[in-house]
């Protein structure tokens, strides 16, 4: 039981693991159904028998492994290698009989790495240990894992990511407003943290839903906080030193091919006025992408999607508000602290002068 704890303790450790994984997939994959789509210029898939067509198929490809790539890399992160096989195809199967969708990756994740740490514990003869990591843990651990999908958790779970999905397919008008705010803000709160993650799970999830306005929201949000930051540097720069100015340089290229930690130096340095200053001009540019109506086919961000964006001109205009909003406000209150300094240097200088 002291096992399982810690296990759960470091849920978010393991979640981290998939989603970093997943990534090369989501983005690959995105991009090159996206652009296969934007060429062929219809809205629609290519017309078989062309290269769209095969570059379309692609692109599907990637989107149908990153489910059981997340829930095999959960899995690994439990009990290594020999949860792969277990995680992968019990995440497949729940994804393609019963659409659990993220949320039967990171169950079957879980419990495959549960399992196959367990059964790794079972001691066994010497003779038969070098073939238990590939060949007997894996087909147990493919069964228990996948069986638990077929026949338990699996139907319930595709309930549940349906209803979400019609929940966000009914957001819109103000609604869309407050869940680009919220949006906005976890993006931008921890710069490619859990909370971060967590909201590109979502993302994810919703393009594979064909909620593209979504993603839309999170192309411009990912990319503020870096570009944001490098602004500021450019339109107050007696608030920072050489190296900070040469850091906000690199995070401007960062937020353009939406890297959202290139403001992390800049948190680490001053949190409490970078932090709210990042999440505000984030949100404010997530509303504004919303209220313009931006859609990206791909689960990415920053200038490196504009040729898969719907609204392109939108997008840039919600882009550059996030920033400048960002820019403006990190600047302000950075000139705040350094008034308030200079005022208590002059009266320690008064005193001294006194005494």
């Amino acid at each position: 039981m002291k096992d399982l704890i810690t296990i759960l303790k470091n849920t978010r450790q393991h979640l981290m693991t998939g989603v970093s994984h997943m990534i090369p997939f989501v983005v690959a994959g995105g991009i090159l159904l996206a652009a296969s789509v934007m060429i062929y210029g219809e809205g629609a898939v290519p017309e078989e028998g062309t290269w769209l067509h095969d570059l379309f198929f692609i692109g599907v490809a990637g989107f149908q492994l990153m489910v059981p790539i997340l829930a095999a890399y959960i899995g690994f992160s439990i009990a290594d290698r020999s949860a792969l096989a277990p995680s992968a195809i019990a995440a497949f199967i729940g994804a393609n009989m019963y659409n659990t969708g993220f949320f039967g990756a990171i169950f079957a994740g879980l419990l495959g790495g549960i399992v196959v740490f367990y059964l790794k514990k079972i001691k066994v003869p010497a003779f038969a240990r070098s073939v238990m990591p590939i060949f007997v843990i894996p087909i147990i651990g493919t069964f228990i894992t996948a069986g638990a999908i077929v026949w338990g958790i699996g139907e319930p779970i595709g309930a549940l990511t349906a209803s979400l999905t019609d929940f966000l397919k009914g957001m819109q008008g103000s609604s869309i407003v407050v869940l680009a705010t919220i949006m906005g803000m976890m993006i931008a709160f921890d710069m490619g943290g859990p909370v971060n993650k967590v909201a590109y799970a979502f993302v994810i999830l919703c393009v594979g839903e064909g909620l593209y306005d979504v993603a839309g929201i999170s192309s411009v949000a990912v990319a503020v906080p870096s570009i944001g930051m490098g602004l500021a540097t450019f339109i107050g720069k007696k608030l920072y030193d050489a190296n900070e100015q040469e850091a906000g340089r690199a995070s401007i290229l960062m937020g353009t091919m939406g890297i959202t930690e290139g403001a992390i130096p800049f948190a680490a340095a001053d949190p409490l006025r970078v932090i709210p200053s990042i999440m505000i001009g984030t949100a404010a540019g997530a509303v504004t992408a919303a209220i313009l109506g931006v859609k990206s086919y791909a689960a990415w961000g920053g200038l490196i999607v504009l040729p898969v964006v719907e609204g392109r001109f939108s997008f840039v205009i919600a882009l550059a508000v996030g920033s400048i909003v960002t820019a403006l406000l990190v600047n302000f209150l950075k000139a705040r602290r350094s008034s308030k300094v200079d005022e208590k240097e002059d009266d320690i200088d008064i005193d001294f002068e006194i005494n």
